[in-house]
């Protein structure tokens, strides 16, 4: 599995985070986005050797090539039936799909005013941008009615009651409300700590904070 940055990278986060939560083995070869705007960029080199998108997350699987985020959830959830990495019944099913490819398409504004960033904790930040800005409100309010809704149909503890596909890809979402502080559900809360006392995301954050590589387009907020 080709990764970006644990701290910065969400899409590398929803894949990874799956597999591993699943207790489903894959090596890591890791890329830092500190050089994405040089013109003899390391990343871009490695990385559009395995794949022509030239992206993270990309999954190689002998001669298969996966690259995109919600493809790989996909990919391991057909070849390992065994996890149970979608729900089991039809009707969860086609509403956890739709809410991954409502997250893998939306929410522009929640992206681009909270980035990803888990070494920083500074929850001034959400109530002042939302103050600002009614795009990151109407996205945060849909992103808060879709996880309450879903937690009090299934009765939780996450999405669909045990881990699936759905919790790995809204996780970025969960570390970015508790890096910046916007205001959610008590539902949401709830739901956003438990994604953080799972055993795969602790190794993550814990891999994310002995980083120490500042990328800048990721930082908008710390000089």
């Amino acid at each position: 599995m080709y990764l970006g940055n644990k701290n910065y990278s969400s899409w590398s986060l929803r894949a990874g985070l799956l597999l591993a939560q699943a207790e489903i083995s894959f090596e890591t070869v890791q890329l830092s986005f500190s050089d994405l705007e040089s013109t003899d960029s390391k990343f871009k080199r490695e990385i559009t050797k395995v794949t022509p998108a030239g992206r993270v997350p990309t999954l190689v699987d002998g001669e298969i090539v996966v690259w995109d985020s919600l493809a790989i959830a996909e990919y391991v959830a057909e070849k390992f039936p065994d996890k149970k990495l979608w729900p089991a019944d039809r009707a969860d099913r086609a509403r956890a799909r739709s809410l991954c490819a409502e997250m893998h398409s939306g929410f522009s504004a929640v992206r681009n005013l909270f980035p990803m960033n888990i070494e920083l904790v500074a929850p001034e930040i959400g109530p002042k941008v939302l103050a600002e800005r009614p795009d990151a409100r109407a996205d945060l309010s849909r992103l808060d009615a879709l996880l309450s809704a879903e937690l009090k149909r299934s009765g939780g503890p996450l999405l669909f009651g045990a881990f699936t596909i759905p919790d790995a890809y809204f996780a970025p979402v969960a570390s970015r409300i508790r890096s910046y502080g916007p205001p959610v559900s008590d539902a949401t809360a709830k739901w956003i700590e438990r994604i953080h006392q799972l055993p795969a995301m602790k190794a993550w954050i814990a891999d994310a904070l002995e980083e120490h590589d500042y990328v800048a387009i990721d930082e908008p907020y710390r000089a």
